[in-house]
């Protein structure tokens, strides 16, 4: 996966390519200029987008526009408008009831304004009827951000991202399962890594899926079988951080309606079968300064910089591990013999690392990048990617230089081999998790008291309600004997 600036989804054609240039045209210390300029010019271009999805809608001829957001738990949220409330709608934004969305209630304040984002304007790619939509900033009635919106957490971390310089570029590697319908695991396939199939529903599957995200202005790298049976990967090319955050959250829903329409259930839960391999999101990370891989270095393959953004990775892992890895079921997961992490170690050629740093391609060092492996697909991307990239901004500003890389990262190795070479194991559970993240000052100011203090009383939930479950293997395991 390549990492070069120009090459993400702002350099596609169409409506959606322009307004994204719009959108990086805005300048920041990433691309130089004071912040006042940088200020009208976000402004200038706004106006330019707003006319061009104004103008859009119009010669499409669509009726109504989905504006969407997403609650804590990264699950995407909708409500529809007329199109001849577009215009009043970016100038006002539209006030919605707020107390019955997961993260958003308050005691003393229902309603909030959604804004819609006019460099996300997309038509959607399936229905009979053209049907626009964008993605929706959140703020409460006099105007300020909304403290329990993901997508402003993820803002003020790309702001500071900014400040320091740098602009994060993400490109991320999903994995999911097909199953015959949502009531059971029955499998469609019983292909492994890479295998060719044959021409069932499986394999037409994943190019419906691709040509509804390049109709959604969402370029697609590769994608393929993965390990386990009835398992599939689709990467993105990868894009801005706010851009990959939105795309993920577009992706699970085109996933889900294109298995919908073909009469089959996508899944993005991360361990949804017992003894096969779990799905994870890969994500592919450099940082960029004028225009250039700040993570390259020609010979020793990583710069200091990336050096110090991967132990900043390392040293707030156990805090953004229930960010990245929210659910129960996600540390089913992370477990040993099944390449996904359960350390905090690096290295350059195990998958079973948390932070891979793969090796550029030949004689093309912008390509130089970091992989970190534990996050699943069932996460909220704004979250995680504000929690990561705030963990490795703070590696570079305290200077955390990482341990010593992991040449051989034996699964089976004790905790005090582990301890000894500086890597220290990952939470083993959600109980665990919450309780590095509640502690974490940094995870504290990144989510602001709002959204963490909400993250820990919902998990804290979720944990009790399966700690207090008596499952099927408790039964069979134990009723006859006991």
């Amino acid at each position: 996966m390549a990492m070069t600036e120009r090459s993400g989804p702002g350099s596609r054609g169409g409506l959606g390519g322009a307004l994204r240039r719009l959108r990086g045209g805005t300048g920041g210390a990433a691309n130089g200029g004071p912040a006042n300029g940088r200020a009208g010019a976000a402004r200038a271009s706004r106006d330019e987008a707003v006319r061009a999805v104004l103008g859009a809608a119009e010669a499409r001829g669509i009726e109504f526009l989905r504006l969407w957001f997403t609650d804590v738990l990264g699950f995407l949220k909708s409500f529809a408008i007329p199109a001849e409330e577009l215009e009043r709608a970016f100038a006002e934004g539209v006030t919605f009831d707020g107390s019955a969305i997961e993260g958003f209630a308050r005691d003393r304040e229902e309603d909030l304004v959604a804004r819609p984002d006019p460099f996300t304007f997309q038509v959607l790619p399936w229905g009979e009827q053209a049907v626009g939509t964008m993605f929706c900033d959140i703020a409460t009635p006099d105007g300020a951000p909304f403290p329990g919106d993901p997508r402003a957490v993820l803002r003020r971390v790309v702001e500071r991202a900014r400040s320091m310089g740098f602009a994060l570029y993400v490109g991320p590697e999903i994995e999911f399962f097909l199953f015959r319908d949502e009531s059971g695991t029955e499998l469609l396939d019983h292909g492994a890594y890479f295998d060719v199939t044959t021409m069932d529903v499986s394999s037409d599957f994943r190019r419906r899926v691709i040509r509804a995200l390049e109709r959604l202005g969402i370029p697609v790298e590769e994608s393929h079988h993965e390990v386990a049976a009835s398992q599939h990967e689709i990467d993105l090319r990868y894009a801005d951080a706010l851009t990959t955050a939105d795309s993920i959250m577009a992706f699970r829903l085109a996933v889900k309606e294109v298995a919908r329409e073909i009469g089959v259930y996508a899944t993005f839960m991360p361990k949804p079968i017992q003894g096969q391999w779990g799905s994870g999101m890969h994500l592919h990370l450099a940082l960029f300064r004028d225009g250039r891989n700040a993570f390259a270095d020609g010979e020793a393959g990583l710069s200091e910089t990336g050096r110090l953004f991967v132990g900043g990775l390392l040293r707030h892992a156990r805090a953004f591990t229930a960010v990245t890895n929210q659910w129960v079921n996600s540390y089913k997961r992370l477990v040993p013999g099944f390449e996904a992490p359960v350390y905090a170690s690096w290295g350059r050629h195990s998958r079973s690392a948390l932070v891979r740093v793969p090796p550029p391609k030949p004689g093309r060092p912008e390509s130089t990048r970091v992989e970190i492996r534990s996050p699943d697909p069932a996460c909220n991307p704004y979250l995680a990617l504000a929690a990561i990239l705030a963990a490795g901004l703070d590696g570079i500003a305290t200077c955390a230089a990482p341990p010593g890389e992991v040449l051989d990262v034996a699964e089976w190795a004790a905790d005090a081999e582990r301890a000894a070479e500086g890597s220290r194991p990952l939470p083993a559970s959600l109980a665990e998790a919450v309780g590095d993240l509640e502690a974490s000052a940094l995870m504290r100011e990144v989510l602001g008291n709002f959204v963490l203090e909400w993250i820990v009383r919902n998990k804290r939930a979720d944990w009790a309600a399966y700690r207090t479950h008596v499952s099927p293997f408790e039964v069979e395991r134990y009723l006859a004997v006991l």
